[in-house]
């Protein structure tokens, strides 16, 4: 199986195919909206406007698995993002990145990269590796998603391009997609 070979069920409770996003580039994105990195969404959604028109889509999966910060059904979700941030990307319904509920699209996509690290310039890093090591010792050698924000780029083949943690920058992500 590869990317396209998946769906996923978006906050207005339609099936989309990943087959849909053939020839474009895909960030899919666990997200949250009482998290430190929340304000991400402005990030995000500035890369989409810029990128869009040359391909490139973003997926938003919120997910509620890390430190209860996606409270709230998926309509009051989207109510928030919608207020908040203004996004127009494409938001799905909430779904579980880890654990034995875990969505298929995304235990496809922990299987084609493993966890590469955290931006170790990131001023956040040393709070959540330390929270990590203590309820997760070995961390870094499992392929579960480590906290809200997580990206998987996927290029326009439907490859996985790349895993990357919560706090990396949009400056890095830019130079990816580019």
């Amino acid at each position: 199986m590869n990317f396209y070979d998946y769906e996923a069920e978006d906050a207005r409770c339609n099936v989309v195919k990943m087959d849909d996003y053939k020839g474009k580039v895909v960030l899919v994105v666990n997200t949250a909206t009482r998290c430190g990195f929340t304000p991400q969404y402005d990030d995000l959604q500035d890369l989409y406007e810029k990128y869009q028109d040359a391909g490139f889509e973003i997926l938003d999966f919120p997910c509620n698995q890390f430190g209860n910060q996606a409270p709230g059904t998926t309509e009051e979700i989207a109510s928030f993002c919608d207020a908040k941030f203004g996004i127009t990307f494409k938001l799905f319904s909430k779904i579980e990145v880890n654990g034995e509920n875990t969505h298929p699209l995304y235990k496809y996509l922990k299987e084609q990269k493993g966890f590469g690290g955290f931006d170790p310039n990131h001023p956040l890093t040393p709070l959540l590796e330390s929270g990590l090591y203590r309820t997760q010792p070995d961390f870094r050698n499992t392929p579960d998603i480590k906290w809200n924000f997580t990206k998987f780029l996927i290029d326009r083949d439907g490859n996985v391009f790349g895993y990357a943690a919560g706090q990396l920058s949009m400056e890095m992500m830019e130079s990816i997609i580019r």
